[in-house]
Formats: C-alpha cells, sequence, structure tokens
C-alpha cells in the first residue's frame, strides 16, 4: 500500500510525518499560524483552549498511564489541524464541553493505520526505496524519543534498548545500500540516475532531520547525525580502489613485460571511469558534492596504495623505469589526467604526490643500482665481442684517414649518452647520477679491458696487436675528447687512466719487440755458427801441419769476432760460443792423444752431435780412417740415435754430412 504524506514547510522543520498503512486517505497538515485566512479573535481562542487543553492534560497525568490502550496500534496525540474560521466556527459546535474528555480522545485515539515494522522498512531498503524508508525510520526514532522523554520505559528499560538497536540497525542499512548504490555507480554501462538524484535527496533529509552535527554519538544514538555524506565518501573511495585492483595484472612468468602492460591498462581502464564521472555521472549531483574532485581524489589515493604495493616488488631495470617514467611524465600529462577530454573537471593541480617521497627516493636508488649493473653488463659485451669477433678471428682494424680506428668510442658514448637521456626524462638528479656511474663503471673497464688484450697477445702472439695498440689508443683518446665537448666531463682522472694503459702496451710493444729482435739474433747466430761449420768440414785436401795451424787459429779467431758481435746486438745463445773453438782445436792440436779429449768435449757440449760429423772432423785433422774409428769408440759414449742426445738446442742435427760420409 502506498504511503501519501502532505509537508508543510511548518511541520518538516517541527515534527516528522508519520508514516502510516495507509487506507486511500490523506494526511492533511494545517497551513501556516501567519496564514491570512486566520481571524485574530480565531487565533486567540483556540490558543487559549489549547492552554487550557494542557493544564487538564497535567492534573490527568496519573489517570492516563493507567487507563487501558485501545485496540493493538500505537496510540499516538492527535495532531489539530488549524482550519479557516469557516471551519473552525463548524467544528467549534462539535467540541464537547467537558474538556477533561476531549483531552482523554486526544490521547487514546489510535492513529488511522499501522506504522511500518522492522522488517517491511527493511524491505523497503533492499528494494532501493531508501526515501520512504528513511521516513518510517526517522518516525520510529522520534516516536521513540517521545516515549523516553515521557518516561514510557522507566519500568521497562529493555524496550528502549530494543527499539534503539532496530532504529541503529535500519539506518545501518540505509548506510550499506548507499554504500553498495556508489560502489555499484561505474560498474554498470549506464548511471541511474533517478537513483543517484534519490540518494543526494535522502542525504539532505538525513543532514535536515539530524542538524546537530557537532554532536558525539555515544550508547544513544537516537537524533544522532548519521553523515551519510562521509559514507558516500568512503563508498567512492572503495569504489576506485576496488577499481585500480580490478585492472589486469599478469605474472612476471606470464609476461616479461607485466607492468608496462599493467600500467597501460591502468590507464586506459581509469581514464574511461573519469570520463563516466565527467559526462554522466557529475550531473546527478549538486555542484556543493564536487563530485569530480572526490573521484580524482579517490583515484589518485588508490592508485598511490597501488603503486606503493607494485614499489615494494624485486623489479629489474625495465620494471624500475617503467614505473618511475609512469608517475613522472605519464600521471599527470596528456596520456592520462591532463587529457584534454577531461578537462575542465578532472584536475591535478591539487593531487599529493603520487609516491611519498621515501618510496620515490626507494625506486631511484634501485634505479642506479640496476643501471650500475647493465652499464658494466653492455661494457662487458663490447670486450667479448672485440675477443671473439676480432682478436681471435685477426681481423685487422679499419683504417680511416690512415689512422688504426676502432668503434669502442662511438659505442661507449652511445651507452652513456641513451642512459643519460632515459634518466633525465625522469629527473635531472637521476641525470646526474647516471652519469656519475656511467663514468665510474668505464675507469673499471678500460683498465681490464688493456688487461684482457696484453694477456690475449702474451697468449696468442697475434700479427694484429700492433694494429689494434694503435687503433684502441686513438680510440681512447677520441672518447675523452667526446667526454668533454658532448658531456662535459672533467676527464682528469681518466685521462690518467689511458696514460697508464698507453705507458703499459707501449711498454708490451718494446718487450714484444726485443723479444723478437733476440729470437732474430738467436737464429742468426746459430745460422752463422752452422753454416760455418758447414764450409768447414766438407771435403777438402789433406792439410799439412803448418797449414792445419793456420786454419785453428784462424778460426779460433772468427769465432771470437761472430760471437762477439751477435753477442753485442743482443744474442744471448751463448751454447754456441764453444762449438768453432772445439773444432779449431781439434784441427790444430799436434798431440793425437790430446784430440779424443777435445772430440769428448764437443760431445758433451753438443748431444745433438753425430758419428758422421765427429768423423768429418776428425778427417781435417789429416787422421786416417782407422784411427777416426778408434778415437771415436774412446771418445763418444752416447748413441747417436739416443732421444737424451736432443735437446733444445740443437746445432748438429740441422747439418747434412751425407755427402762427406760418401767419401769414407
Amino acid at each position: 500500500m502506498s504511503i501519501k504524506m502532505k509537508l508543510s514547510p511548518i511541520t518538516v522543520a517541527s515534527e516528522p510525518a508519520s508514516p502510516t498503512k495507509s487506507e486511500g486517505k490523506e494526511m492533511e497538515v494545517a497551513p501556516e499560524l501567519g496564514s491570512p485566512t486566520l481571524h485574530g479573535e480565531n487565533i486567540g481562542l483556540l490558543e487559549r483552549g489549547l492552554k487550557t487543553m494542557l493544564s487538564i492534560r497535567k492534573s490527568k497525568q496519573s489517570l492516563k498511564k493507567e487507563k487501558k490502550q485501545e485496540g493493538t496500534g500505537t496510540l499516538r496525540k492527535k495532531r489539530l489541524s488549524f482550519l479557516s474560521s469557516k471551519n473552525y466556527e463548524e467544528n467549534k459546535t462539535t467540541v464537547p464541553n467537558d474538556l477533561e474528555e476531549v483531552v482523554d480522545t486526544i490521547e487514546t485515539e489510535p492513529i488511522e493505520g499501522k506504522p511500518l515494522s522492522v522488517m517491511e522498512i527493511n524491505e523497503l531498503i533492499q528494494k532501493q526505496k531508501l526515501l520512504e524508508a528513511f521516513a518510517s525510520i526517522k518516525y520510529m526514532e522520534d516516536e521513540t524519543i517521545a516515549e523516553r522523554d515521557a518516561d514510557k520505559y522507566k519500568d521497562n528499560p529493555q524496550e528502549f534498548v530494543r527499539k534503539t538497536k532496530d532504529v541503529d540497525l535500519l539506518y545501518n542499512s540505509i548506510k550499506d545500500m548507499i554504500q553498495s548504490i556508489v560502489v555499484g555507480t561505474l560498474e554498470h554501462p549506464t548511471i541511474e540516475e533517478a537513483t543517484l538524484a534519490s540518494l543526494v535527496t535522502l542525504i539532505a533529509r538525513e543532514e535536515a532531520a539530524h542538524p546537530n552535527a557537532g554532536s558525539t554519538p555515544g550508547s544513544d544514538l537516537l537524533g544522532s547525525p548519521r553523515r551519510w555524506r562521509e559514507e558516500w565518501r568512503e563508498a567512492i573511495n572503495e569504489s576506485a580502489r576496488k577499481r585500480v585492483l580490478r585492472v589486469p595484472l599478469a605474472s612476471k612468468e606470464e609476461e616479461s613485460s607485466w607492468l608496462d602492460i599493467h600500467l597501460c591498462f591502468l590507464q586506459k581502464h581509469l581514464s574511461e571511469d573519469l570520463l563516466k564521472i565527467k559526462l554522466s555521472v557529475k550531473k546527478c549531483y549538486p555542484e556543493e558534492y564536487q563530485v569530480c574532485d572526490i573521484y580524482v581524489e579517490a583515484f589518485h589515493k588508490a592508485i598511490a596504495s597501488h603503486l606503493q604495493d607494485l614499489s615494494q616488488r624485486v623489479l629489474e631495470f625495465n620494471e624500475l623505469y617503467s614505473l618511475l617514467d609512469w608517475v613522472a611524465n605519464t600521471y599527470r600529462s596528456e596520456l592520462f589526467l591532463g587529457h584534454p577530454d577531461l578537462k575542465p573537471e578532472v584536475k591535478t593541480e591539487n593531487l599529493s604526490l603520487l609516491l611519498t617521497p621515501a618510496d620515490w627516493d626507494r625506486l631511484k636508488n634501485d634505479y642506479i643500482t640496476s643501471v650500475k649493473g647493465k652499464i658494466k653488463s653492455y661494457f662487458g659485451n663490447i670486450l667479448r665481442l672485440e675477443v671473439t669477433e676480432k682478436w681471435e678471428k685477426e681481423v685487422h682494424p679499419e683504417v680511416e684517414d690512415n689512422l688504426y680506428h676502432s668503434s669502442l668510442s662511438f659505442d661507449i658514448q652511445t651507452i652513456i649518452g641513451e642512459h643519460m637521456k632515459i634518466s633525465g626524462a625522469i629527473s635531472k638528479s637521476l641525470k646526474a647520477k647516471t652519469l656519475e656511474l656511467c663514468l665510474a663503471e668505464l675507469h673499471e673497464f678500460i683498465p681490464r679491458f688493456g688487461e684482457e688484450f696484453m694477456e690475449w697477445h702474451a697468449a696468442r702472439d697475434s700479427p694484429v696487436f700492433v694494429p689494434y695498440f694503435a687503433a684502441y689508443i686513438n680510440s681512447f683518446h677520441h672518447l675523452v675528447s667526446g667526454l668533454e665537448t658532448v658531456f662535459n666531463v672533467n676527464t682528469e682522472e681518466l685521462q690518467k687512466i689511458l696514460a697508464s694503459l698507453t705507458k703499459n702496451f707501449r711498454n708490451m710493444f718494446l718487450n714484444k719487440l726485443r723479444t723478437k729482435t733476440q729470437e732474430l739474433l738467436r737464429h742468426v747466430h746459430k745460422y752463422v755458427v752452422r753454416e760455418y761449420i758447414v764450409q768447414v768440414i766438407k771435403p777438402r785436401r789433406k792439410m799439412n801441419r803448418e797449414t792445419r795451424q793456420q786454419v785453428s787459429e784462424r778460426m779460433s779467431q772468427e769465432a771470437k769476432i761472430l760471437n762477439k758481435v751477435l753477442i753485442d746486438q743482443g744474442s744471448d745463445s751463448d751454447w754456441l760460443l764453444p762449438a768453432l773453438h772445439h773444432i779449431a782445436n781439434i784441427i790444430g792440436e799436434k798431440k793425437k792423444d790430446r784430440i779424443k779429449e777435445h772430440v769428448k768435449e764437443l760431445s758433451q757440449d753438443y748431444p745433438d752431435i753425430r758419428k758422421e760429423h765427429i768423423l768429418a772432423i776428425l778427417m781435417l785433422r789429416g787422421l786416417g780412417y782407422t784411427r777416426r774409428a778408434a778415437i771415436f769408440r774412446q771418445s763418444f759414449h752416447c748413441a747417436p740415435e739416443c732421444p737424451d742426445s736432443r735437446g733444445e738446442n740443437t746445432l748438429f742435427d740441422e747439418i747434412d754430412v751425407s755427402a762427406v760420409i760418401s767419401c769414407f
């Protein structure tokens, strides 16, 4: 059944209407006391009558409490209707002569229809008929307050507690429904404008019904403000929180770019929500509600809380950059909150920081740590590519302007420039820190690069060492120049490192050159001695004693000259010095018995000497075959084929005497 009420301004201000189960009748409310339809004398007469009735009521107070209440409905004092003068005169004749009976009639006559029960009111709430439900709850609240003030519950306080709890529970049910409606506002494709308008009216009526905003609710909540506008705000906050958490969020295992994708979804979905609020939700509320500002603040808090949770995860370099860049460059830009379609309702000027200073600094520090690892990895890759693609393959470096050229300088400056660019897009301080750590890593990389290069060369002795040595020195000096001009860097420390590296390269080159020269001199020294011996032991005519003495002396002198010249030039082949002297001694020895001593010394100093070599030398001495064979047997104890007769230094092993042997 419908409930019909006609409320005049004075009724709303002084006493709430009594919603009842109506039977088709309307409740009439008298016009204001100041209405021109009332005559002054009638008003005075009526006021005097009322005063008399109230006086009689006080005297009959004890009697009223003893009377039985008629019917099962709740008895309530019947309102008096202030009628026009004509109606007043008509009714005047019907007023009983005994005023006591009039008072009794007014106080004991039941109201027309029953007030709604708690269950019925709750059904109205569930059907979102909140205005009707509120009117019924307010009626119940006012009735309970009036009965409390009349000491009706003095002997039955439990009944008062029960009614108070009923009122409170019903108000809380309305509060829950308000939250449900607000939270669900953005869930549906279209906005229930009538529902939101009813919600605004409901909040206004509650604030008017409970104007004492300064009171503090205690154990007795009757008549206390319910602060539904604050509940409405909290519901918007909850709605924003749920909307943010509902944005798709893949795991790192499912998608490597999970954070980039999530932030894009967050930006897209919430932009749609804010546009919906601007175009459809805002018009359902009065201007004083500042709906757009409330929603923007709610979403801002929800996003801030969500990003704080994300920032607590272990994030890699790309994820840290995505989060920092989104906060610094996307959130308030035209890509999101600053989009032209959201203006002017969506304002960002008064929003707080999306991340707290502590969280922001922590993310930047994590980013710097990650950049450091990234730069170290980049430089490591440069070194690895140099080793595998150039050194090991012995690919000669490029030549530009008649100078050996390397791409090291360009690669390093590109890496530094790119990281400074993306870091600078987040903040100037981050850009400065990025440059600082890049230089620190460069100071470590260049010496490590030099060590690897020299170790590789020491192991390989590659012919491309010298070209790359020149190319790297040229490239590093070009790097210093680029850092000074492009990045405005003080390169004093770097120049010291490069000077040390250049010195190490130069020393290694000179040492290698010296080593190469020594090896060459060794080969030359050995070649000269070997060829000298080859020429000496060639078959020739038999020499007399005087000739043998001359040949022996000349060989000794020439041996001294050759050895001295080659040793002075850097040869360290001291083991070659006695060879010619031994042969000269054998040729010039006068006593045949001592010849075998010289042969023994020769075979001991040069284990690679073979039988044919000794026989050829003895032949120069002019000895016969039998004598030569005897001396060989007595002085040569190591078999020519024995591996121990061969050492690192071999001389006679490289001399072919087959032609000599054939002469015997």
